[in-house]
């Protein structure tokens, strides 16, 4: 038994570190998984979940709090050029191309070019490079796309300076965009399909 609950332990911890969990009080945890196993735990798992989700986020943002603050500085000066527009959300954009066609609808499913940059130049994503044009839904992306595709019209051209809480917030999406980050894209609308 003893090297089972050792095993149990090892599976649980690797899980842990996976997810980039490695700071917790030891006690507590044994204590929950045994309360659970008892079915007398203190709180129920959407609690749990919640309180470990709120957890990760603080942790995520003390992390980054550097890369934070060095986004909001780009943002702050960024939005004090003449050819940027910031929105009410914190969403930026310059028009590099006036388009004249209609405009998208939430539920519109769009054909766009795109080149996404992190704020340091580093690119993450390109229909440009290649050579492919991405089709999807409006409401399918990011905040930040979903706020300018439907003030884009057809046959525009524009620069988005997407804040992360129109991006990814505090996930990390593949190794390039850290949690917190804000992406640049220049997207060129070519069609409502």
């Amino acid at each position: 038994m003893d090297k089972f609950s050792y095993s149990l332990g090892v599976v649980l911890g690797s899980n842990l570190a996976n997810q980039g969990i490695n700071e917790f009080v030891a006690e507590d945890l044994a204590k929950g998984l045994a309360d659970v196993v008892k079915g007398q735990a203190e709180v129920d798992i959407n609690q749990a979940n919640a309180l470990i989700q709120e957890h990760l986020s603080q942790a995520a943002a003390k992390a980054y709090g550097p890369a934070i603050e060095a986004a909001e500085k780009f943002l702050a000066e960024n939005g004090k050029r003449s050819e940027v527009t910031t929105l009410e959300s914190g969403l930026q954009y310059e028009i590099l191309q006036r388009g004249l066609g209609p405009k998208p609808k939430a539920t519109d499913k769009v054909t766009t070019h795109y080149h996404g940059t992190l704020i340091d130049g580093t690119v993450f994503d390109s229909s440009v490079t290649r050579n492919e044009p991405a089709s999807f839904p409006v409401n399918g992306v990011i905040k930040g796309w979903q706020e300018a595709l439907q003030l884009m019209p057809v046959g525009s051209k524009w620069r988005l300076y997407v804040p992360h809480n129109l991006a990814y917030g505090s996930q990390q999406m593949g190794n390039v965009i850290k949690p917190f980050s804000t992406l640049i894209f220049d997207v060129e609308l070519l069609s409502i399909n």
